[in-house]
């Protein structure tokens, strides 16, 4: 799905896990690269490191080059290295085991996932996924998959909007942007999906789309919601006589629930 999303052009909303990403890169995963993914164990390792090397010699945490992890309910003891449960951590091994404890936990124990996930992005990128990720910043993909967080600009969403039956001087018009200015931001993107299917703008904005946006004029009654035609991105309301009308028909399909592109009261 990411890897036809990026293909697509298409914004997912998601953000890429750093660990995750490093991995695909071919990257080392490091103690400071798990600090958002596991903040428990991060400190529980800086901790370690961090600690008197007299009280870690004196075997005070009763730490093994062993891991315990849960499997179908059960325990299971895995060693960290050849002999691991029977070796100590001391003062003069303990980043060692770190080391260890972390590619273990975030590389080894996934790494089937990782390899399943790298083969069928492969598949549909063309080219070696290595090469995809190590020239590309986490930022950047981040912005290519989830889209731009900034403000809607009803500017600029006016500015890639066009009007079937409607003229740009219809009162009609005037209220619409005047409304949607004095939108919420959350109230702006739901109106955004109902009419586009969007969730999340392109970095560069209503240019990023591909295509323009379309207000139509229906010929249903005042009684009546707006309805979308989310494939075309064309938006169709009625000639409502008032704005406070208007306001209220477009206050009703910018609740969170509306998830359909049509209905009347």
């Amino acid at each position: 799905m990411i890897a036809l999303a990026l293909k697509s052009k298409v914004h997912v909303g998601i953000y890429f896990d750093r660990v995750f990403f490093k991995q695909l890169a071919g990257n080392y995963i490091t103690l400071e690269d798990i600090r958002d993914a596991d903040p428990i164990m991060y400190h529980s390792c800086k901790q370690i490191l961090e600690m008197n090397a007299d009280c870690i010699d004196s075997d005070a945490l009763g730490l093994t080059f062993s891991t315990e992890v849960e499997e179908l309910g059960h325990r299971k003891v895995i060693e960290l290295c050849p002999g691991g449960e029977s070796l100590v951590v001391d003062s003069k091994n303990r980043e060692k085991y770190v080391d260890l404890l972390i590619q273990n936990r975030f590389v080894t124990s996934i790494s089937g996932q990782v390899s399943h996930f790298a083969a069928g992005f492969a598949d549909i990128i063309s080219g070696s996924r290595l090469e995809f990720f190590r020239y590309l910043e986490l930022e950047d993909l981040d912005w290519m998959l989830h889209g731009s967080e900034n403000a809607i600009s009803v500017e600029d969403w006016k500015a890639h909007t066009k009007y079937n039956g409607y003229k740009e001087i219809d009162r009609q018009i005037t209220w619409f942007w005047e409304i949607v200015g004095r939108m919420s931001a959350k109230q702006k993107k739901v109106l955004l999906f109902f009419w586009t299917s969007v969730k999340h703008l392109p970095v560069e904005g209503f240019r990023g789309l591909d295509s323009r946006l379309f207000i139509c004029k229906s010929s249903e009654s005042n009684n009546h919601l707006p309805t979308s035609h989310t494939c075309f991105y064309e938006l169709c309301f009625p000639r409502y006589s008032s704005k406070a009308i208007m306001q209220d028909r477009l206050r009703i399909i910018t609740q969170e629930h509306m998830s359909c592109s049509f209905g009347t009261l």
